[in-house]
């Protein structure tokens, strides 16, 4: 065994402890850093060629590790884009340069232009489901989108329903025909009025003038005007076309209800808008004064986005001012079959490579894929304590190796020094 040879193979187990105290201090480094994984030196001899009669000492490598499979602890946030994977898989996300890398840091916000950014500038990826134009591929990233808020801009709703109840007076008159609502003419006659809102396909109001005229007993007539045409001292006789539905309804005499041939019903179209279909089945007759009870439409003016909703499936829904809800995107997980063995890239996201094996693309809750949980951030998988022990193991170590190459020193030392 040569006095080089030793000194050689000390100093490999000082680079290898080196080594491993480099991972303990990127560890601690990262101890709060959302979505990491720790990583761990493990030690490989190199074994030197030699005869039997004599040892050859040889030296020590690294192969350093990380735990990208494990799991790491959940603590809950109040924002709704802050996600973590509970379970197996990876958020896809793209670099400024537009590479997709994989991800368990899911700590995402919107910039300024509204996309979903996470700490490191990483821009998290889905499928578009309100252009349709983007589908699900399984072993690539293409068809993903950033997701983004930016553009579900503003959105109306139109009308399709509405209610309208009112107690209409047993006892009224009877309206001539000539002057009924329908007739739209300047005496017209009528039980009573009441206006509805409504909207149209872009948003604008649309009042409904609902009038109600008794024709004979136990029926009446109900006839529905757009306000928009009534005449310049605010009724009848309203624009031409501007009546949208007419009406007749019977009533059952012994309790007032319509009867089971009366419309329960008015479909009403609105103009540059949806048909709404009006329920009148809660209409009644007695003997009261015109009582309205009920009168609305759904849908709703131009409303903005008021926050994301993210299901475990992936789903992220847009919900607007007005309550309304949109799916917008679907964000997919990945997994590999070696997930330990992917290649980490600076901002805590990683690469496949051969040893880790090929992408494939997947539904978030489903096939062996973890559910996506909105409001939450994986935490370190760094155990400080371990770390704590691992680097006075390290040091150690260090100092013994430092003690074999120093007395390998001395002794080369007293070999030179055997001439004098």
């Amino acid at each position: 065994m040569g006095l080089y040879g030793v000194m050689t193979t000390s100093v490999s187990g000082m680079s290898v402890q080196s080594d491993r105290m480099g991972t303990v201090a990127d560890n601690i480094a990262n101890i709060n850093t959302t979505g990491y994984k720790a990583a761990s030196t493990e030690f490989a001899t190199l074994i030197a060629e030699g005869s039997v009669a004599e040892y050859v000492p040889g030296s020590v490598s690294t192969i350093p590790r990380r735990s990208v499979s494990q799991q790491g602890d959940f603590t809950y946030t109040k924002s709704a884009t802050d996600l973590a994977v509970s379970g197996n898989g990876f958020f896809m996300v793209e670099s400024a340069d537009g590479t997709p890398y994989l991800t368990r840091a899911g700590n995402f916000v919107p910039d300024a232009n509204g996309d979903l950014v996470n700490a490191a500038g990483f821009k998290l990826l889905g499928y578009n489901l309100l252009d349709g134009s983007s589908s699900s591929v399984m072993n690539s990233a293409a068809g993903l989108q950033v997701v983004s808020s930016a553009s579900l801009g503003m959105k109306a709703t139109a009308s399709t329903s509405g209610v309208f109840n009112a107690i209409l007076p047993a006892d009224a008159d009877v309206t001539a025909a000539a002057d009924l609502p329908s007739a739209n003419g300047a005496s017209a006659e009528y039980a009573g009025k009441t206006s509805i809102v409504a909207y149209d396909n872009l948003g604008h109001q649309v009042t409904l003038d609902v009038y109600s005229a008794k024709t004979a007993d136990n029926t009446w007539e109900v006839t529905v005007y757009n306000a928009d045409g009534a005449s310049a001292s605010g009724g009848f006789p309203y624009a031409a076309g501007s009546q949208l539905t007419t009406a007749t309804l019977t009533f059952d005499p012994t309790n007032g209800n319509l009867t089971s041939t009366s419309p329960q019903s008015l479909s009403v179209a609105i103009p540059n808008g949806a048909t709404v279909s009006l329920d009148i089945s809660k209409m009644t007759q007695l003997a009261s004064d015109y009582t309205p009870q009920e009168g609305s439409a759904n849908g709703s003016p131009p409303t903005a986005v008021d926050r994301l909703e993210i299901s475990k499936d992936g789903t992220v829904t847009a919900v607007y001012k007005d309550g309304s809800r949109v799916d917008a995107f679907k964000i997919p997980l990945a997994k590999v079959a070696s997930p330990d063995n992917l290649t980490a890239i600076s901002g805590n996201v990683y690469a496949t490579n051969k040893e880790s094996g090929d992408l494939q693309l997947g539904t978030a809750n489903s096939g062996g894929l973890g559910a996506v949980i909105s409001g939450a951030l994986e935490s370190s998988t760094v155990d400080l304590a371990s770390e704590l022990t691992t680097m006075v193991q390290a040091q150690r170590n260090y100092t013994a190796n430092s003690k074999v190459f120093q007395t390998g020193t001395e002794l080369l030392d007293v070999l030179v020094n055997l001439v004098r």
